[in-house]
């Protein structure tokens, strides 16, 4: 597909997946400002809610985001109050980030969402999923993993 010199972006997997990237966000964009997160500071709290208590090392490698990039958005939302941020008593280089009971509250108040999101796509579950799967495979053998 993206072979050819002089494709068009029409024909290009790599822009297909770039250009729905941005519509996935848009689309996330009304549900999460009525909460007051961007959607960074939501994938932040899925991960939370999977597993409190994560390192900031680990967020990172489940959210494929370096620290230098965590760490600020962590800092806005212990501004806000979602999280907390101390230092792993049993080792003190690791960062632990733990839920406050106003990000374990945010939970119930974003239930909604991903619903919401499946209704957007006009897919059914099974279709989105076998998607989500094609498209970590993608990304897994891009990286030679």
């Amino acid at each position: 597909m993206d072979a050819k010199p002089g494709l068009p972006t029409s024909e290009m997997i790599c822009f297909a997946l770039y250009s729905a990237t941005h519509a996935m966000q848009h689309a996330y964009k009304p549900l999460l400002e009525t909460l007051g997160l961007t959607y960074p500071q939501y994938l932040v709290l899925v991960a939370l809610w999977a597993e409190d208590g994560q390192t900031v090392g680990q967020l990172g490698a489940a959210l494929q985001l370096e620290s230098n990039t965590l760490t600020p958005l962590l800092k806005r939302m212990q501004a806000q109050g979602l999280v907390m941020r101390a230092r792993d008593s049993r080792d003190e280089r690791q960062v632990r980030v733990s839920l406050t009971d106003a990000g374990r509250d945010m939970q119930g108040r974003a239930a909604a969402i991903p619903g919401c999101i499946l209704e957007r796509s006009g897919m059914s579950l099974a279709a989105l999923t076998a998607l989500r799967d094609q498209v970590n495979g993608l990304r897994d053998q891009l990286r030679g993993v």
